[in-house]
């Protein structure tokens, strides 16, 4: 179940002007914000911030302002993604979960961090940065907030880590997220600035270290993705926002040549204003739903990650029907599968392709051994590695019309695409026939 996006729809500014006396002030009689004035802008973030999650905070004058629906929705897919990628398979949250993230370039705001906490309770963070003013004010945010026991700030030098683990002390998290520059240089943020049809939406006060890098955000983030190699599974979700189209599918190729198999991305969009993406990969097998996982409708299907999800209909049955076939289907072969038949689901794993010919050849040689042997054989089944099995999937059964049942396959575990696609395959044969 996706998160609660509540900037779904246009900021209404003449109710938020009622809210708060202090953007009031900036209000025009027209009822519309002067999106060129960097105090109208600042103060639109303030309002917001403490309106909606009752935060405070304080930026200069000349670092990045940052928009709070922009930030807020990279801060739910990142819930999205750890509610649907869990062991505990529910996609749901967990309370008693603790989450560690880490913000690479926190900024003067630290405004992910701060999101964070005030969302999820048991979230905590680490929050780095290259520039001392922006930590300095990232510090005082922090305080103000009463967030010094959750969130701690890192000052880091240009050619560290950008994942420094080992040097703050951390041993795994659960997830990293960055905004990273979006320029290799000046000249390049002024050419392109230059090139827009229409001046930028909004001000920018940010200064050149925060949108400014060598190579840009594609040079960033392939820094990240090879960082990602060597730490591995000591960081869940690896993820970071896209500001340039272009830069997306030169980083999913990277991911690709990395060998990663296991990715997600997302549109971050609020009404017609400017377009960001986010993009998320992992080493781990646990695979987000597929709502999270390819969260976009800008991308072409090759820049996608396999689709998590595959349904078909069995006409001419009903849901215990249905379920006793898939339960006789599945308790043939040599994985380990329960169904709840409250929730009309089951959950599954196998180590591999059980379903196979050779394979149910030589479960039935199984079988026909003693009852001392079967029972053994039975003890094996329930032993099957769930931690990480070649496939985890959930059978869902669902009513549909005129006596049809809807059954969906949920890819939950593994990172062979070919071997999940046979497993669904050789499910509708079963359940489908006559």
């Amino acid at each position: 179940m996706a998160s609660k996006n509540i900037y779904k729809e246009e900021l209404d500014f003449a109710v938020l002007a009622l809210q708060s006396p202090a953007f009031n002030r900036f209000l025009k009689s027209n009822g519309q914000l002067d999106f060129s004035n960097p105090e109208a802008v600042q103060q639109l973030t303030k309002s917001l911030l403490e309106r909606d999650f009752g935060l405070k905070l304080e930026l200069p004058n000349d670092r990045l302002c940052p928009p709070v629906p922009n930030r807020f929705n990279y801060i739910l897919w990142i819930q999205d993604l750890l509610n649907t990628t869990s062991y505990g398979y529910t996609d749901e949250y967990n309370p008693e979960r603790d989450v560690v993230g880490l913000d690479i370039g926190t900024g003067a705001s630290c405004i992910y961090p701060l999101l964070g906490c005030s969302q999820r309770p048991d979230w905590k963070f680490a929050a780095t940065d290259i520039d001392e003013k922006n930590l300095t004010f990232a510090r005082s945010n922090i305080i103000q907030n009463s967030l010094k026991s959750r969130i701690r700030p890192f000052q880091t030098k240009p050619n560290d880590p950008l994942i420094p683990l080992d040097a703050i002390g951390l041993e795994s998290i659960d997830f990293c997220m960055c905004n990273p520059p979006f320029y290799s240089s000046t000249a390049d943020l002024l050419s392109s600035a230059a090139a827009k049809s229409r001046p930028s939406h909004s001000a920018c006060t940010g200064a050149d270290i925060e949108m400014v890098t060598p190579g840009g955000e594609i040079a960033f983030v392939s820094r990240m993705i090879d960082e990602s190699k060597v730490l591995g599974d000591r960081c869940q979700w690896y993820t970071s926002m896209l500001g340039k189209y272009s830069s997306i599918e030169v980083i999913i190729e990277k991911l690709g040549a990395a060998g990663v198999h296991n990715w997600a991305v997302k549109d971050l969009v609020q009404g017609n204003k400017t377009r960001r993406w986010t993009v998320g990969w992992s080493w781990g097998s646990i695979r987000p739903s597929q709502a999270v996982a390819r969260g976009t409708s800008t991308l072409p299907k090759h820049l996608l990650p396999f689709p998590s999800e595959s349904t078909f209909i069995v006409n001419n049955s009903t849901l215990d029907s249905c379920a006793h076939a898939l339960n006789d289907t599945l308790r043939s072969l040599d994985l380990k599968f329960q169904y709840r038949p409250a929730l009309a689901t089951g959950l599954g794993f196998a180590n591999g392709n059980v379903w196979s010919r050779a394979a149910r050849r030589k479960q039935a040689q199984k079988s026909s051994t003693s009852t001392a042997n079967l029972e053994h054989e039975h003890e094996s089944n329930d032993e099957v590695n769930d931690n990480k099995p070649a496939l985890g999937f959930k059978v869902h059964l669902r009513s549909g019309d005129t006596g049809s049942i809807e059954v969906i396959i949920r890819w939950i575990q593994g990172k062979n695409s070919v071997l999940y696609e046979s497993f669904c395959a050789m499910l509708k044969r079963q359940l489908t026939k006559s």
